[in-house]
């Protein structure tokens, strides 16, 4: 049945498109975004595919629940024939056969023109990790994107009064939209909450797909938090839909999956097979992989890992999902991009930025040596040093003619527990980020440099994923004292009464340090894990 909009519960100036009721205040400077045109496109993705998309939702509780019951990971019977077979990926647009350097960031307007400018070969337009969910931030991002589509995009900034603009020469532009397990409470089709992932892509292809295509680009995504290839396959059927509607030549889209989850890492066959005509290769996600390889195998006592610092892509897990994931996608034609540099060049410390610069080096000289095709940095300043690395060693656009085929990865060897210690310094660390990440994005900012390091989503879920994790399964500490709720809650209590005194006691007031505290807590302490943090964080945000 059709619900008539409300008038009552409609802003002013909303569209009027039946069923469809917009929950959010006008947002200025966006009005372009929610035309009556683009509001019944989204609408027509949503009542297409949101009804599957509640099935695959209750297949991830259904596979969740026979890992508790202790079921492993192993790669799927049924679909051995994809891995055999010899199918290939979509050929590469000619703006996206060299990617050495991507940069990634939130959708605000000076990120937009900075990271466009910034040297790097792509861009990804972050609608997920890097941005909080905000209705403004949201549509003012949409409207920030279709003005850099369209070079009409410009920044002064309020504090220095600094100009920015385009310059003649920019990256090619990726937009990742939100997962599959996020709603968008602010727009309702047919009485329920839009699923987030088909309002940020629908809102971006309809506005901009054909203004790309003219450019000589074309509408490029990044998938974030898929766990099998039925979602994959779903994403590809709402890609088809999409062009159909718009009169856009099939296969006109390219989309790059994240393989962030432990489960995708044992479908990156059959989750290219899904795309092969859309796909545009893999990344590895590296961050939230940790997350989820905490949070899949969360009932063993046997995969509590170490400090988060000690989780390096050294770990014999992590070298392995990353070496298969190259072999995966040469085997295929398509690209296999590296993982996130997260340091931020620290100006006021030399010795220590050199440090630095020195693990961003290492890190991007292991990728290009494996044979991945390029590499993510999260800051404009580590641009050149990971171009720097990938020109040295890899002459070509790319290394797909690397086919890898000396790699050999087992199930045993992407379940390897890390090594490594329990320490009362990772704790608190733990602790400090996890916090002041949440109450930035309560504030509507989801990106926060925190200790010369930029964190999103991904680092805040491994925080407060670990802390679960070690008190669930009262794990020790080095110095042997278990860590139970009684140590966190004491840690918890010195770690904001020593960030009230750095930061002062009335910022610390004004912002949503209470929220966050309470929220960190009960995530951190609930006898069950909760999937995701972002998901009661959202019930704040909105509240």
């Amino acid at each position: 049945m059709t619900v008539a909009p409300s008038p009552s519960s409609v802003p002013a100036g909303s569209p009027q498109v039946p069923g469809v009721r917009i929950l959010g205040a006008p947002v200025a400077g966006a009005e372009g975004v929610l035309t009556a045109e683009a509001v019944a496109f989204v609408a027509g993705l949503v009542r297409a595919f949101a009804p599957r998309l509640g099935e695959l939702l209750a297949r991830r509780v259904a596979v969740q629940a026979r890992l508790d019951a202790g079921e492993r990971f192993d790669f799927l019977a049924e679909t051995r024939a994809v891995r055999e077979s010899a199918f290939q990926g979509a050929s590469v647009p000619a703006d996206l056969r060299d990617r050495r350097v991507e940069i990634t960031g939130p959708v605000d307007r000076k990120m937009i023109i900075n990271a466009l400018n910034s040297g790097a070969s792509v861009f990804m337009a972050d609608f997920e990790d890097s941005t909080s969910p905000t209705w403004a931030n949201l549509l003012e991002g949409q409207q920030n994107l279709a003005d850099a589509i369209r070079r009409t995009i410009r920044f002064t900034d309020p504090g220095t009064g600094k100009a920015y603009a385009l310059n003649d020469a920019t990256a090619t532009l990726m937009v990742r939209p939100r997962g599959w397990h996020l709603v968008e409470k602010h727009f309702e089709v047919d009485g329920l909450p839009a699923p987030a992932s088909l309002f940020d892509f629908g809102l971006c292809f309809f506005h901009n797909a054909r203004a790309l295509i003219e450019r000589g680009s074309g509408p490029y995504y990044y998938l974030p938090k898929m766990e099998s290839h039925l979602e994959a396959r779903l994403w590809n059927d709402v890609f088809l839909l999409a062009q159909e509607k718009l009169g856009v030549p099939r296969g006109t889209i390219r989309a790059t999956v994240l393989i962030e989850t432990l489960p995708a890492a044992f479908e990156m066959d059959e989750i290219l097979h899904e795309l092969r005509e859309h796909s545009a290769g893999l990344n590895c996600g590296r961050w939230d992989y940790i997350f989820s390889f905490i949070k899949k195998q969360r009932n063993d006592p046997a995969a509590v890992l170490p400090d988060r610092g000690q989780v390096t892509m050294e770990q014999h897990c992590m070298r392995s999902y990353t070496q298969l994931l190259i072999k995966t996608c040469h085997r295929r034609g398509v690209h296999a991009m590296g993982g996130m540099a997260a340091q931020i060049p620290i100006k006021s410390d030399p010795k220590a930025n050199d440090a630095a610069l020195a693990k961003v080096r290492a890190d991007k000289l292991r990728e290009v040596t494996d044979g991945h095709d390029g590499t993510w940095v999260a800051h404009p300043g580590l641009v050149p040093i990971a171009r720097e690395i990938f020109d040295a060693h890899m002459k070509g656009p790319n290394q797909l003619d690397r086919k890898r085929e000396d790699v050999h990865v087992t199930a045993a060897d992407l379940l390897r527990i890390p090594t490594g210690t329990r320490t009362e310094a990772g704790l608190r660390l733990n602790v400090r980020v996890g916090v002041q990440y949440l109450e930035a994005w309560l504030r509507g900012s989801g990106c926060v440099p925190l200790y010369n390091l930029m964190e999103d989503a991904a680092t805040a879920e491994i925080s407060r994923a670990q802390v679960w994790q070690w008190i669930h399964h009262r794990a020790t500490l080095e110095d042997g004292r278990p860590i139970t709720v009684d140590l966190f809650r004491g840690i918890l209590a010195a770690e904001m009464s020593a960030l009230r005194d750095t930061l002062g006691a009335e910022r610390f007031q004004k912002g949503r340090f209470v929220d966050a505290i309470a929220l960190f807590e009960r995530l951190s302490t609930a006898e069950s894990f909760a999937d995701f943090l972002t998901v009661p964080a959202y019930e704040l945000l909105t509240s």
